[in-house]
């Protein structure tokens, strides 16, 4: 019997070689880099109703499953599940648990596996190459994407292809995967014929979960701990923490793929691009005449080869070349257009550092909609809060603080004790300290509010948590 195709998007990096766009709370896969929907989106998108092809399994970090929700419900997809990592384990551990779980209802199933954050230009193009792969992994191969290079790249790995698999037309044995190379290196790899690895993959289920009971056993074994003591929760399927994080932190491609001889190559041509630098959103943007690549409020003079984009002041550069400039509401980033490996080591210095500005946005997101900070004093605190249509903030009460509700825009419903009353625009409500209450939005249009916090303390963790119906427990609002 012949099983369904079933995509698996693997939604846990933090994209920091993009900072400060994609940050740990909020990466990339949630951002529109180039158009306007996410990468999460478009990368659900382009399988969707597709013959054969089953609603996709999402593997995301914990923090973020309300961002893969609403990301998926924003484009009207329905997910076979959401599996949580509870600890980052690299994609090897990621794809051990998507098989091992599809096994459970489709054994004879093949997993398309798709990082989230990737580009994809052509569509058309793409579903061809998928349907060689998935042709090649019927026959006992597990298959690899390779992307025909258009220049020598020092930020991905090659792929040699060697000889042509029997029957299959555009399929081959992979001769050898060859790490990240020099300049140099790489432009004899592109001479030579070899293509870039670009992270997606064609798995026969039962073929992937035998090599790695053979190679990564253990890979295997904490995959299998965490899905056996998994628990449902909402949409959710959240891991086991004890048994996922006993997995050993490696990539796919270097547990199975380079040591598999089992591994083919279907090679092509679909507009390709990981995103995964400045220097790549440079590549897919509309430059002008001198190459300057501009988004949000920015001007140039005398500057060659650049991205600039801001998303709140203005910013304007002058006489510069090869650089990126990216400014947000928190924070400015200046620094060589192809430095993106200089670029996360400092971010993970930031981090070490405790700056919060590694973490999160200005902009934080929660399952009933957002908040954005102000303003901030010891003693008191001034956000915007954004309750879309449906959002239910829990039951809660504060120990330290009070809080005044201002409408600028909709309508909210409010409970406060033994009061449950609406407000529309222009209209407030004081919440004393102690008084339990609740915030929700039971209307069709988002509702804007300014909240100012006043108290002895106005920490995210100044939060008892009565009721909730998105099942979070203290401090996450």
């Amino acid at each position: 019997m012949t099983g369904s195709v079933i995509p698996v998007i693997l939604s846990g990096g933090a994209g920091t070689r993009l900072w400060p766009l994609s940050r740990a709370g909020r990466p990339k896969q949630f951002l529109s880099l180039l158009g306007e929907r996410g990468q999460l989106a478009e990368t659900a998108l382009r399988l969707a109703d597709r013959p054969g092809f089953t609603a996709p399994v999402v593997i995301a970090n914990e923090e973020h499953r309300f961002q893969v929700a609403e990301a998926l419900r924003e484009v009207g997809i329905a997910s076979r599940a959401i599996l949580l990592e509870p600890v980052a384990r690299n994609t090897a551990a990621a794809i051990a648990v998507a098989a091992l779980q599809a096994a459970r209802q489709d054994p004879d199933g093949v997993l398309l596996v798709m990082p989230s954050d990737h580009r994809i230009v052509d569509l058309v193009a793409f579903q061809a190459l998928t349907d060689k792969a998935v042709a090649a992994a019927r026959t006992g191969r597990l298959v690899t994407f390779g992307m025909t290079p258009d220049r020598p790249e020092t930020g991905f790995g090659y792929i040699r292809a060697g000889a042509s698999l029997a029957g299959m037309d555009g399929a081959y044995a992979v001769d050898r995967f060859i790490e990240k190379p020099s300049a140099e290196r790489a432009a004899q790899l592109i001479a030579e014929g070899c293509a870039w690895n670009s992270g997606l993959f064609v798995l026969p289920i039962g073929l992937v979960l035998q090599e790695f009971a053979r190679l990564a056993p253990q890979v295997l074994e904490a995959a299998r701990c965490a899905l056996d003591a998994a628990r449902a929760e909402l949409d959710f399927i959240r891991l086991d923490r004890d048994g996922f994080a006993s997995a050993p932190a490696v990539a796919f491609d270097v547990a199975i793929m380079e040591r598999t001889d089992k591994a083919a190559v279907v090679p092509g041509e679909m507009g390709w691009s990981d995103l995964g630098s400045f220097e790549a959103l440079w590549r897919e943007g509309a430059g002008d005449e001198n190459g300057v690549v501009g988004r949000g409020p920015v001007r140039s003079q005398g500057v060659e080869r650049a991205y600039l984009f801001s998303d709140g002041p203005l910013v304007a550069v002058h006489g510069l070349s090869d650089l990126a400039v990216v400014a947000t509401r928190d924070a400015v980033m200046v620094g060589p257009l192809g430095d993106a490996e200089g670029l996360k080591t400092l971010v993970a210095t930031l981090a070490r550092e405790g700056r919060p500005e590694a973490q999160d946005h200005p902009t934080v997101w929660r399952p009933w909609g957002r908040y954005t900070d102000i303003d901030q004093e010891p003693k008191f605190r001034v956000k915007r809060l954004i309750v879309e249509p449906g959002g239910r903030l829990s039951l809660q009460r504060h120990a330290r603080r009070s809080e005044h509700w201002v409408v600028v825009q909709g309508r909210v419903q409010v409970t406060c004790e033994d009061r449950v009353f609406e407000l529309a625009v222009n209209q407030s409500t004081y919440i004393p300290i102690g008084a339990v209450h609740r915030l929700e939005n039971p209307f069709d249009e988002p509702a804007h509010l300014i909240e100012v916090q006043v108290g002895s303390y106005v920490g995210e963790d100044d939060i008892e948590r009565l009721d909730d119906v998105y099942g979070r427990a203290p401090p996450e609002l």
